[in-house]
């Protein structure tokens, strides 16, 4: 059987500088990829690559064995669902009518229940007529998120388990909201979809995937299952700071303590002046 997405040595440049270099990756029906890495590791390109709004230089993205550039815009709306990292509105849509654009032309009383549940579940069932500019940053996200989870409602429900996107999706959200999208994704993943999603926060990411895959410099660096991945040596190799990871009693799924973190130049000082 076909991976419901494969992307094979995708390489992304602009002008000089090499965003993306021969990255693969092959993800199963239901199955949740968690990007981390640092900033301008490559994440957000590659996100853009799989969902079909950038084309690499060079290599091919398959979306259920067909490749993704064959698909139309429309037709391909019917298969993923996106969550871009920064989403600005200035027009005074309210909260309904922004979720209600996931549903793209449809319309009638099924279309409004997906919307009343999309919202029910980011919290915001008392927002339907607030005006999506007066509400926080963290409230037009969770508004957002409803959006694209009506978007993959509906084409599931015309072509089966999809493609959920998300990049950066709890970065303005309390923790209790961030712990909703976790959920939610985690919920989209165990009826078939295939999520995938840029994270910052690595206890976040471990609690939504079985698999991290880390990014550094345009390359796929690391790959599995988060115990293997969350390491001290990823850590210091990667992200540039000796830590302490811990571990819960049980399923033994690692964390981060960033309060015990020191960044490696600082380390190295310090080591040079003592005595």
């Amino acid at each position: 059987m076909a991976p419901a997405l494969a992307a094979a040595e995708i390489t992304v440049r602009i002008g000089a500088k090499t965003l993306l270099a021969d990255v693969s990756l092959s993800l199963s029906s239901g199955e949740i990829a968690a990007l981390v890495g640092p900033n301008g590791a490559g994440k957000s390109t590659l996100l853009r690559v799989l969902s079909g709004d950038l084309v690499p230089r060079t290599g091919i993205v398959s979306l259920k064995g067909r490749a993704l550039a064959s698909y139309s815009p429309g037709a391909l709306a019917g298969h993923r669902a996106v969550l871009s990292q920064s989403i600005s509105v200035t027009f005074p849509f309210t909260v309904a009518e922004i979720v209600r654009m996931g549903a793209g032309a449809r319309r009638g009383r099924q279309i409004d229940e997906l919307v009343d549940a999309a919202l029910a579940e980011v919290d915001l069932s008392d927002f339907h007529e607030r005006v999506i500019t007066t509400l926080s940053g963290g409230e037009q996200q969770r508004a957002h998120f409803a959006r694209v989870l009506v978007q993959l409602a509906c084409g599931e429900a015309a072509n089966g388990p999809g493609l959920l996107l998300l990049d950066e999706p709890t970065a303005a959200l309390d923790l209790r909201h961030q712990l909703d999208v976790i959920a939610a994704a985690r919920m989209r993943a165990a009826r078939g979809s295939t999520v995938v999603a840029i994270l910052h926060d690595l206890n976040l990411a471990v609690l939504l995937a079985r698999r991290i895959v880390v990014l550094d410099r345009g390359r796929i660096v690391a790959d599995g299952a988060p115990a293997k991945i969350i390491t001290d040596a990823m850590l210091e190799q990667v992200f540039g700071v000796t830590g302490a990871i811990g571990r819960v009693p049980s399923p033994g799924l690692p964390f981060v303590l960033p309060h015990a973190m020191a960044r490696m130049s600082d380390t190295t000082t310090r080591a040079a002046t003592r005595p």
